[in-house]
């Protein structure tokens, strides 16, 4: 079924290029795995960058089943889309700036600082967050219209998403794994509550420019 995939290459160097700086780019999924990093530490911050990079399915399961032709011409329904992501980052950065003052600074990379988030909690937080992004829907819908050809199998679309998945995972577990080193997260819980209240703020500032339409 692959024994071809060599003629394929061109497209994925260049949704792979793409995909770099898209997952590179300060966002949602950024400001999550930056405040479970500091606030829960290295464990949590990495299983919500597994959640992350396993939310990518969403987008590829639409876009395989033609679901993304649909919300493509349907501006109505991609509104809804960006509702809903933005109640669930205005929960997310609500909770963030209600945060209260850290009583001691925990030099464990492993342990969290003043709090404690189950695993499923952190994988379901990362999950969402991306499944829910509707900056992760626009990059399937554009990269999956102008940089794949239409006679591309299935089978190698899903390759190409099982790749991104991936790749996406293993950047925010990178970013995880230095943000939660023990002299950055020392120095980031120094600030301890005011850190969490502007990353809350960044959160609820996304959420607002998700429901407002430019």
């Amino acid at each position: 079924m692959f024994e071809n995939l060599s003629q394929y290459s061109m497209e994925f160097l260049t949704i792979a290029g793409v995909h770099l700086l898209a997952v590179a780019s300060p966002g949602p999924d950024f400001a999550v795995v930056l405040k479970h990093s500091v606030s829960f530490g290295r464990r949590a911050a990495m299983i919500t960058s597994i959640g992350i990079g396993l939310g990518i399915l969403v987008h590829v399961a639409y876009s395989l089943l033609g679901i993304g032709l649909l919300i493509q011409t349907t501006p109505g329904l991609f509104q809804v889309l960006s509702y809903a992501a933005a109640a669930y980052l205005l929960y997310l950065g609500w909770g963030a700036i209600r945060s209260k003052p850290n009583q001691a600074v925990d030099l464990n990379p492993d342990s969290a600082a003043s709090n404690t988030v189950s695993d499923k909690k952190a994988f379901w937080v990362g999950f969402l967050t991306n499944g829910l992004n509707p900056k992760a829907t626009l990059f399937f819908l554009s990269v999956f219209a102008v940089a794949v050809s239409a006679q591309t199998p299935n089978s190698i679309k899903l390759l190409y998403g099982l790749y991104l998945a991936a790749a996406t995972a293993l950047w925010f577990c990178i970013l995880s794994y230095c943000l939660s080193s023990t002299k950055v997260r020392v120095f980031l819980q120094s600030k301890g509550y005011w850190f969490d209240r502007f990353m809350g703020a960044i959160l609820i500032l996304l959420a607002v420019k998700l429901a407002i339409p430019e």
